[in-house]
């Protein structure tokens, strides 16, 4: 019995031990993956592999103040845009013009069949001669019963019927002379004008279509109303007003255009909180509606970092620079770069300070260094 009892007592030590142990295993493992019992350095800089000024040339980090441009995104549109169509429906016979041309006021853009107008207007020209002799013949018989009627040799009846007979041959020929006239206008309507001058940007139908009142046919813009249409963030555009010059950049041009803000619409944009700005532009044969434009938009004086762009050294996508320290030693840091200002200097956003010294790199020598 007091064996069986000190073989569990053994039993339960030895499962203690064993934990135990364990425990002191993965203690000493940590311990030696955190460098416990490796020799520490001491904190600070070390001499070990610095390189140190010598005659290289260094230039120093500026802080300067310089005028900053913001861009808005924006469309080509003309504030005048015409849509040329037909006031009566008839067989398209010709179309004088075609997308890109340029047009005149008054010049001939569309000749319609006339066939069917023009015969309406001959017949009201014959309805206006009978109605003219049915006038004259009704004056002649008045003439007549008014001198027997001043002799006593008619009777009233007969005067005024004489008379009313004029009045109404009078309101036949001035109803036969109105239908000419409304047959001329719709014989005038087959021949299609331009109503301004412009440029045709699209033609909708061709010789032999039916033109329907209403339906487009032509579609042209006024060159001269070309405007750069940009939504401006609100920060912006609330600086801006009616008649201030701006530049517009055209990038297919890669050229700058006067602009001179028109108007700016007094409501904005609620998701993107920006004001739609229209800014017109000059006349010019190379701009055409529906253009990608800039709107650039000053937007004040800010101060940032340069240097000059041959202390950069470009590693892969990286941009380093090596910076000269007080006593003498060279450090490359990381830097992040903004936009080119003048040629020769380099906006730099971060890793540097104002004042200090870098050392600058030829070309060759950068590209060595980054490989």
């Amino acid at each position: 019995m007091k064996s069986m009892k000190f073989g569990k007592w053994m039993g339960g030590v030895t499962r203690v031990l064993t934990v135990v142990a364990g425990l002191a295993v993965l203690v000493v493992t940590i311990g030696w993956l955190s460098g416990v019992f490796e020799a520490k350095v001491q904190p600070g800089r070390t001499d070990q592999n610095v390189n140190r000024l010598t005659d290289q040339p260094t230039d120093m980090v500026h802080e300067i103040e310089k005028s900053t441009i913001e861009e808005a995104i924006g469309t080509l549109k003309a504030s005048s845009r015409t849509v040329v169509s037909s006031k009566i429906m008839a067989t398209i016979e010709d179309i004088t013009v075609v997308a890109g041309d340029q047009v005149e006021k008054g010049q001939v853009l569309i000749r319609l069949d006339d066939q069917e107008y023009q015969s309406r207007l001959d017949q009201a020209k014959r309805a206006l001669d009978a109605a003219i002799a049915n006038r004259k013949q009704a004056e002649k018989q008045f003439a007549r019963i008014e001198t027997l009627n001043k002799q006593n040799a008619a009777s009233r009846s007969e005067f005024d019927t004489a008379s009313r007979d004029v009045q109404v041959t009078l309101a036949d020929e001035a109803r036969a002379r109105q239908a000419v006239s409304e047959s001329e206008v719709m014989l005038s309507y087959t021949t299609i004008k331009a109503a301004k001058s412009g440029r045709i940007v699209d033609r909708l139908a061709e010789p032999g279509d039916i033109s329907q009142p209403g339906v487009p046919i032509l579609v042209l813009y006024d060159a001269t109303s070309l405007r750069l249409e940009a939504p401006v963030m609100e920060h912006l555009a609330v600086k801006l007003h009616p008649g201030d010059e701006l530049k517009v950049f055209v990038d297919a041009h890669q050229r700058e255009y006067n602009a001179t803000v028109d108007e700016i619409v007094p409501q904005a944009d609620a998701p993107s909180r920006s004001f739609l700005v229209k800014a017109s532009l000059p006349k010019t044969d190379d701009l055409y509606e529906g253009m990608f434009g800039r709107l650039l938009i000053p937007a004040g004086e800010r101060r940032h970092l340069c240097l000059n762009t041959d202390a950069l050294i470009e590693v892969g996508q990286l941009e380093f620079v090596d910076v000269v320290l007080p006593d003498g030693n060279i450090e490359r840091r990381l830097v992040k770069i903004g936009q080119l200002g003048i040629p020769g200097r380099q906006e730099v956003l971060s890793g540097v300070e104002a004042g200090e010294r870098v050392l600058i790199h030829g070309k060759e020598a950068a590209d060595v260094q980054s490989h």
